[in-house]
């Protein structure tokens, strides 16, 4: 596949992530895949999950089971960026929502797609793990409040939705 098709691949992967659907999500990703985030990174350590998933069917539970129990409501991710080379796609982003304990959570993050015979074979996963960790384990009532925008608040895509 051409460096285009695959960015376009990962943008329509990214899309059906959005969906939680496991039917909607499984046929990108490789039987073997593997997703690394950090260790010891706050979304891991409050779910008491693996920062190394092998397989299928570890990835999409992530996505489908797991990842909603923390990051309960308002998911939103803003794309900075989509940029393919051969096969391997980078996709740059902000994502926000509402974690379970009542935190709002921003965090920047960055993922490299390797892409094998049209499927996602692996994805390593990029964020500041001391900022998320802040976040998902401060007390909600010593919480700070979201940033004020000024007037200059914009609606960012939905995680089903790309841009870029």
């Amino acid at each position: 596949m051409t460096s285009q098709q695959n960015r376009e691949l990962v943008k329509r992967a990214w899309k059906a992530f959005g969906t939680r659907d496991p039917e909607q999500i499984a046929p990108f990703i490789d039987e073997a895949a593997q997703w690394l985030a950090p260790a010891g990174n706050g979304t891991a350590v409050a779910l008491g999950v693996t920062n190394h998933m092998i397989g299928r069917e570890a990835i999409v539970h992530f996505l489908t089971r797991d990842f909603p129990r923390l990051f309960t409501e308002g998911v939103s991710v803003d794309f900075r960026g989509f940029y393919a080379d051969g096969d391997i796609v980078v996709v740059e982003e902000t994502m926000t929502a509402i974690l379970a304990n009542g935190n709002h959570y921003t965090n920047d993050y960055c993922f490299v797609f390797e892409l094998r015979d049209g499927l996602i074979h692996r994805v390593r996963e990029y964020m500041d793990t001391a900022k998320g960790m802040r976040m998902i384990f401060t007390d909600p009532a010593d919480a700070p409040s979201p940033p004020e925008t000024n007037g200059t608040a914009h609606t960012a895509p939905a995680p089903s939705q790309p841009t870029g």
